[in-house]
């Protein structure tokens, strides 16, 4: 057998590793999937583990380069081997000992626990290059028995000239998942469930299109490369010259690609923005007649309505009536919405007028001048004077959650008062590089009003809440890093509603992982609806502050980037078990679902883009609006007959119809 048989065997290996992870491609995941999200999952998960063997493999020919020359003179091997021989030989062993050398060390670290991001990427470059090396030396090995099975059938070359490197990954693939079977029969929670909602061949065929999207461009940019090497000069003669214009085609093209991105995405955001300062065109109007003085974008405002934003607008305008309208506007498609004010809901009179601040990106040029709008805005409407307090933190576009809102409205008889700052003009998933200045926008509201609250009569202050949603719980936590459960309350923040965190919040981690002397584990909660809520008893509830909501297939709330390098605890074995609730998002992991590297990264993108849908009005993935009401009661201490809960259910399900009709 020649060395090359098993140096320079990136390509083949890299197949190989492609190969294997493929039917893991098609395994459950949070979500169901399309034909073509099952065809990005199996084209980037096989592209990117066929990059990635590819890299390993040549890093392996590098050590094992240095090995077969160094093995030229070493007294280890019979004096009658060739230096071909003792090379070869010596390149075989490396290859052969850098697999139980990588995939040991993955052992290890796995026994003794990988928490961090650093220990994370140690584990996957050690399995890495170990499941590389293990890959190449079972092609090597299939290689020879083929040629070993030509020999002997005389078939002359026939059989040994087959590709080897699919079917060997499929065979391998098909190995691991029936140890992991068996070894699952141990634990019937581990055993996978048929899915048949999975799009096998159309995610498939998807998948194909993809690598050969990749491939064409990797070709493309390769053939480019070699043919300005050709036009170096002295490239005839053998100068490396060529070498160095290579390179430099290779950076250009690169360059390039990264102009051309740069530059749709930012006519992209560009349009994105453009949409979310658009004014609904029968809200032209709306000052005056769908607004009120306690609202901001009002005549009698000092936020401008135009500056509020299209997701600013709508909020002002969706605020509940305390009291019946005798004459109420007209919907844009022509119906006159029915009574839903707090006294025709509750049965009772209301207490006071809903106030509800808000400032959008372009009320003021900077955020301190936004904060000090706020504060204006707060002192102009009396805000101070309601008994609750409910600091909002947007999504990305602005949008505040409707539901949470009117629900608090009603609970408290309108008895309350909610501010809100936007910070971005984008969708969330488009506005993570906004957290920072949301975070610091935050802050400084938040001290102010800390500030007003503390200076008041004790007897006279307002309970100070927290709402976020999505993106919005990610930039309100980050106010709290690094300062535990103990955050919230330096800030005079007495409770706290946070509806599906993105997984990347840093505070979550910091208050649900590890012991801290700064975080006190009964003040906080997460939960996936409310019967767990109400499972955890009243004593315990009693001493709730902070509850996260996240609903167990909320793929916003597990996706981040520590999928590629470590396993995170919800696919571990204490992971809860799936089940069904009626009425709420069901609970628990799918069984058949397991951390696989780089393959989970991409299952819980898909899972994280498909579960901000919109849908039908069900607690559902990121869709918690059917679960708020009660939330909202409990977590902020409110009250109210089960009567009263259920016609403010009703009431909330009726104006989101509505909402989605005015707005559509």
């Amino acid at each position: 057998m020649e060395q090359s048989d098993f140096v320079q065997t990136g390509q083949k290996v890299g197949l190989v590793m492609a190969s294997v992870v493929t039917p893991a491609t098609l395994a459950p995941s949070l979500s169901k999937r399309s034909w073509q999200d099952q065809g990005l999952i199996t084209g980037l998960s096989a592209g990117a583990s066929y990059l990635l063997a590819l890299t390993s493999q040549d890093v392996i020919d590098v050590v094992a380069r240095g090995a077969a020359t160094a093995a030229t003179t070493w007294s280890l091997f019979p004096d009658g081997w060739s230096a071909k021989r003792r090379s070869s030989v010596a390149a075989l062993g490396c290859e052969l000992a850098m697999a139980p050398l990588g995939l040991g060390v993955t052992a290890y670290l796995d026994r003794k626990g990988v928490h961090t991001a650093r220990q994370g990427l140690a584990r996957q470059l050690a399995w890495r290059m170990g499941a590389t090396a293990l890959s190449g030396t079972v092609l090597i090995g299939a290689t020879a028995g083929m040629r070993r099975l030509d020999r002997a059938l005389g078939a002359h070359g026939r059989l040994a000239a087959l590709p080897l490197s699919v079917p060997v990954g499929l065979a391998a693939s098909a190995v691991i998942e029936r140890a992991r079977a068996t070894g699952a029969q141990h634990d019937r929670e581990g055993v996978a469930e048929p899915a048949d909602d999975i799009p096998r061949a159309g995610g498939l065929a998807a998948g194909a299109g993809v690598l050969t999207i990749l491939y064409g461009a990797a070709w493309a940019e390769r053939w480019t490369a070699q043919q300005v090497r050709r036009l170096a000069p002295g490239a005839a003669r053998g100068s490396g010259s060529g070498l160095g214009w290579q390179l430099t085609s290779h950076a250009v093209f690169v360059a390039a690609g990264w102009v051309v991105l740069n530059a749709l995405w930012t006519r992209a955001m560009q349009r994105v923005e453009a949409v979310t300062t658009t004014v609904d065109p029968w809200m032209r109007a709306a000052p005056g007649v769908w607004t009120d003085p306690m609202v901001s974008g009002d005549p009698a405002s000092l936020v401008s309505w135009d500056s509020l934003g299209r997701e600013g607008r709508r909020h002002a305008v969706t605020y509940v009536r305390p009291a019946r309208v005798a004459a109420p506007p007209v919907l844009p498609d022509g119906t006159v919405p029915a009574d839903m004010s707090i006294s025709t809901v509750m049965g009772e009179p209301a207490r006071a007028h809903p106030v509800q601040v808000f400032v959008g990106l372009d009320s003021a040029p900077t955020p301190t001048e936004r904060v000090e709008l706020a504060i204006a805005e707060l002192d102009r409407t009396n805000a101070w004077s309601r008994s609750l307090l409910m600091l909002v933190s947007p999504t990305g576009t602005g949008y505040v959650n409707y539901v949470a809102i009117a629900a608090a409205q009603y609970l408290t008889r309108g008895d309350v008062a909610s501010v809100t700052m936007q910070y971005s003009k984008r969708p969330s998933p488009l506005s993570l590089g906004k957290v920072r200045d949301a975070r610091e926008a935050n802050r400084l509201l938040w001290l102010r009003i800390l500030q007003r609250v503390r200076d008041m009569d004790p007897d006279d202050r307002p309970e100070v809440v927290l709402f976020g949603e999505s993106l919005g719980a990610h930039t309100s936590q980050d106010v709290l890093l690094g300062w535990g459960t103990l955050g919230p309350q330096a800030l005079g923040i007495d409770r706290a509603l946070w509806i599906g965190t993105p997984g990347g919040s840093k505070w979550m981690h910091e208050v649900t992982g590890a012991a801290r002397p700064d975080v006190d584990p009964s003040l906080v909660a997460v939960v996936n609806d409310h019967e767990q809520l109400v499972a955890l008893g009243e004593e315990a509830r009693s001493r709730l502050r902070y509850v996260l909501l996240s609903h167990d297939n909320d793929g916003v709330t597990k996706f981040g980037l520590d999928l590629l390098n470590r396993r995170p605890a919800w696919l571990g074995p204490g992971r809860p078990r799936h089940e069904d609730v009626p009425g709420r998002s069901p609970r628990g992991i799918p069984a058949g679902m397991r951390w696989r590297p780089v393959t989970t990264f991409f299952q819980t993108l898909v899972d994280m883009k498909n579960a901000q849908v919109p849908g039908a009005f069900r607690a559902w993935a990121h869709d918690y609006r059917a679960d708020l009401p009660e939330f909202v009661r409990d977590v902020y201490g409110l009250h109210c007959t089960d009567e009263q809960m259920a016609a403010i259910q009703q009431a909330v399900r009726q104006r989101e119809a509505y909402r989605e009709g005015a707005f559509s």
